[in-house]
């Protein structure tokens, strides 16, 4: 607000010799500076935290709801006057806090006429109150249209009328009332009333008229206890009404009872209020649509095209930030088998990782329940955040197919700072976060076992065709140092004594192990390694401080070891071991790796006759790098599908609010050109130019209706049923259309097991694809239906082709086939939806479409749906 309209804040100060003077405001809950006198940059950050005070807010709305002067000794570090005097001005949520030492009652007059004198400047504002508190932007904000202030100005009119002792505005959330902005009562933050449990707003909500109560009443108990005060005596509710649709309530109590005229004066205010909070919530429902779609839109184009989990923790941090306002994440991410934890860190802007054990873990609970975890105050949850001095948080756990397999984290050091919806902003990131995660796993376990492989290739091949038992364990030994980078690294094999004295040692600390073990070899045998050579069986143990098997050797202290078995059929001939000094630094897919080098160096070791058995398994080891090759391209094109589904989900959100925003004036033109058309007479000059516009209008209103039938999320109605009933039903849907076309119809059904569909859905789907293969054959031809049940990707499916002998499909168009609008039948009025409404229907089926076809040769679409 400009300085000069407060320049009585000066004059009253030099009058009365006060300290200090400012002009504060309430609003949104909090307690502004306006302008002020005397405020030195010291003073008003002194002033700031005082009035963030409960008990000083409490004080404040007291004058308010009084409108009487108040006085207190003054308690603010940084203010020298003893006293602070606070003088309401009337009709508003204005107080002038003035700072002196003493002020005589001639003095305190003084002020009490400049609030008088606010109070009128303020009453002859020229502007309606629903305009310029509830409507008008505060363009100076970040948020210009803020739900919360704009709420909170609204409520502000309720008290100025009532001279409430506090009260809550809330709005309807289904069954649920969420109280969205208060007065004088902070307990009420974040109120979610049950309109179900509760016999009072099941009432508001059945009349939809105000409901007064008083103390004894036979409701008054059933009253939210948090906000109400001992000293109230009177409590009224005032709904919201749009037509008969209940939008919201506001809640008022005071000390005095509500009589018929305030209760009257109050339903006009609440009929001037109920459309505007109704713009409000529209408007902030729009905003928050395209602030998550763009934060969605980000996602699909970011972090969706991330290669590892750490380009994927970088993008979704930075992601996080721009959306949530903080740095203080987390990322926790469980292992295949569940007993590690991959935890990421955002510590001063930089991306941090570590391993950690489960058990035992402080976050073991929550990832085991999977529940969404909402703090507002973590003292007094007893939350331990993970970030030292955060003192709210909010955690969604990452689920894929209905397993846990991780959590993201987001804390503040601010009360409160996350909002339900940043609840389920987040819960939709997390839904996608999840599927992204478990996919790049897979892909990066892929690959390492793939490299991990073909590094025990290397090593295996160069130790093939040895003879001397010494030799081979410590060049195997020296190449696992080297291609892995253990820290120590040890090939024990058993003499013919069965001893594991034949050894040989790679590593930093080899030499220093092999003097040792050389002096006292009981180190060996009852130590981790002389277990796995008893029983035979691998051993992996990420903290070895917590096994009782390990022996130290001094001047070695390891963190994680792993040893595993060279088995000769069912006799151990050796063991494989290795340690690293850091914790948690293997995973099971290592120890899946050196079991399978141990297992072909059990051969090696067994025999040199076994040469020609060797070479077998190393091409088996090569048939299993290309398995895992082709895994990992099976792996990539199931990324494409997901980043697909993401695009084809945002582009019919776009759709729908296209369609809806055309769909109005094309009815209203087709009405009207309709209208005129009956009463234009047959030889009018102007009829055929009529015409064309109805008919193009009908045209564009048909374009309308595909878009929302591509954009609608209907809900799926499945049951167990006959594929072949269904074909039939659209053959005999097209059976006119296929005859006129000159086309010829080869059916050949197979029986068929009886699976989950939705029949409408599944109609849609085919009736798709005859059409398109009908357009495809202008000049006639042959339209193949065909269904039978088939074996994919180790599972049975139940599959359809439909086969033209049609135009066939460009290589370069096929890769566009199933996107939004892409067509090659402009010219016959194509809009390009079809194949993306079937491609949609078919995948959330859990099903999916392949495409056969070269240019001039037909096309064939098959379409598998799982059994």
């Amino acid at each position: 607000m400009p300085t000069d309209r407060y320049e009585f804040l000066k004059d009253a100060s030099q009058i009365t010799g006060a300290g200090w003077a400012a002009l504060v405001e309430r609003e949104s809950g909090h307690w502004q500076v306006r302008a002020g006198h005397q405020l030195t940059r010291h003073r008003k950050e002194a002033l700031g935290g005082f009035l963030a005070n409960v008990s000083v807010d409490a004080w404040l709305c007291g004058a308010l709801s009084g409108g009487h002067a108040r006085s207190r000794a003054q308690s603010a570090p940084g203010m020298e006057e003893t006293r602070l005097f606070a003088y309401p001005v009337h009709g508003s949520f204005f107080v002038i806090l003035v700072g002196a030492q003493e002020m005589d009652e001639r003095l305190q007059n003084v002020w009490r006429m400049a609030a008088a004198f606010l109070a009128e400047r303020q009453e002859s504002a020229d502007v309606t109150f629903l305009q310029s508190e509830l409507l008008l932007p505060d363009l100076e904000s970040d948020s210009p249209y803020n739900v919360t202030r704009a709420l909170g100005r609204a409520l502000r009119a309720y008290v100025n009328v009532t001279k409430a002792q506090g009260g809550w505005l809330a709005i309807r959330r289904g069954e649920t009332l969420d109280v969205q902005a208060q007065w004088n009562s902070p307990a009420s933050v974040g109120l979610a009333l049950s309109m179900e449990e509760s016999g009072v707003w099941r009432r508001v909500g059945r009349s939809l008229k105000p409901l007064a109560l008083k103390p004894g009443d036979a409701d008054w108990e059933r009253l939210p206890r948090e906000a109400l005060r001992g000293t109230t005596k009177a409590w009224a509710c005032f709904p919201l009404v749009i037509g008969q649709r209940l939008i919201g309530v506001v809640a008022l109590w005071r000390q005095s009872p509500f009589d018929s005229e305030n209760i009257s004066s109050l339903e006009e205010l609440t009929a001037q209020v109920a459309p505007v909070v109704e713009i409000i919530i529209t408007i902030a429902s729009m905003a928050d649509h395209m602030r998550r779609l763009a934060i969605l839109n980000d996602f699909a184009l970011t972090v969706s095209s991330a290669q590892s989990l750490d380009q994927i923790a970088r993008r979704v941090f930075d992601l996080l930030a721009r959306a949530f306002n903080t740095e203080r994440i987390a990322l926790h991410l469980l292992s295949v088998d569940g007993r590690l934890l991959r935890e990421y860190y955002n510590r001063e802007g930089r991306i941090t990782s570590l391993n950690a054990e489960v058990s035992g873990h402080p976050f073991q609970t929550f990832l085991k329940s999977g529940k969404t975890l909402r703090v507002p105050d973590a003292g007094a949850a007893g939350y331990l955040p993970v970030f030292p001095d955060s003192v709210s948080a909010l955690t969604m756990p990452l689920r894929y197919r209905g397993r846990s397999i991780g959590m993201v984290t987001l804390e503040s050091a601010r009360m409160d700072d996350f909002s339900i919806y940043d609840d389920h902003l987040l819960g939709v990131i997390a839904s996608h976060l999840a599927a992204l995660v478990e996919y790049s796993r897979l892909r990066e376990d892929a690959e390492g076992r793939a490299r991990n492989l073909g590094l025990i290739h290397e090593v295996v091949s160069q130790v093939v065709g040895m003879t001397d038992k010494r030799e081979i364990a410590q060049i195997t030994a020296d190449l696992l140092n080297q291609y892995f980078a253990y820290d120590l690294t040890a090939v024990l094999l058993a003499d013919n004594e069965h001893r594991l004295t034949i050894r040989g040692f790679g590593g930093k600390i080899a030499s220093t192990v092999e003097r040792t073990v050389a002096k006292n070899d009981s180190i060996l045998s009852e130590g981790i390694s002389g277990h796995v050579f008893r029983t035979g069986k691998s051993l992996l143990v990420n903290d070895v401080d917590a096994n009782q098997m390990y022996r130290s050797v001094p001047g070695w202290q390891s963190g994680s070891e792993m040893c595993v078995a060279l088995r000769d059929g069912d006799q151990v001939i050796g063991v494989v071991n290795v340690e690293r000094k850091n914790k948690s630094a293997f995973t099971q897919n290592d120890l899946l790796d050196l079991e399978s080098l141990a297992g072909i160096l059990a051969s090696v070791v067994s025999s040199a006759d076994a040469y020609q058995r060797l070479q077998d398994s190393i091409r088996q080891l090569r048939s299993t790098q290309d398995e895992l090759q082709r895994r990992i391209e099976a792996q990539r094109q199931a990324e494409s599908r997901l980043v697909q589904a993401a695009k084809l989900a945002a582009v019919g959100e776009m759709a729908a609010g296209i369609a809806h925003e055309l769909n109005n004036p094309l009815t209203t033109v087709t009405g009207f050109v309709e209208l005129t058309l009956k009463d234009l007479p047959a030889d009018a000059a102007s009829r055929s130019d009529l015409e064309l516009v109805l008919r193009e209008a009908t045209r564009a209103r048909d374009v309308v209706r595909r878009l929302l039938d591509f954009s609608r999320q209907t809900e799926s109605s499945r049951a167990r049923l006959d594929l072949t009933e269904v074909l039939e039903d659209v053959l005999a849907l097209t059976h006119h259309l296929i005859h006129t076309s000159g086309v010829d119809l080869v059916k050949d059904f197979g029986a068929l097991p009886w699976i989950s569909i939705d029949r409408n859905q599944m109609k849609q789907v085919f009736l798709n694809l005859i059409h398109n293969s009908l357009q495809a054959m202008p000049s006639g031809g042959e339209l193949y239906l065909q269904s039978c049940v088939e074996r994919r990707d180790a599972r049975e499916w139940v599959k359809v082709t439909v086969r033209d002998t049609g135009e066939g499909i460009s290589a370069e168009h096929k890769k566009r086939l199933f996107e939004p609008f892409f067509t090659t039948k402009s010219e016959r009025g194509g809009t390009g939806l079809g194949l993306s409404v079937s491609y949609g229907i078919v995948t959330d089926h859990g099903g999916v479409i392949d495409v056969e076809s070269e240019s001039g040769r037909g096309a064939a679409f098959i379409v598998w749906l799982p059994i």
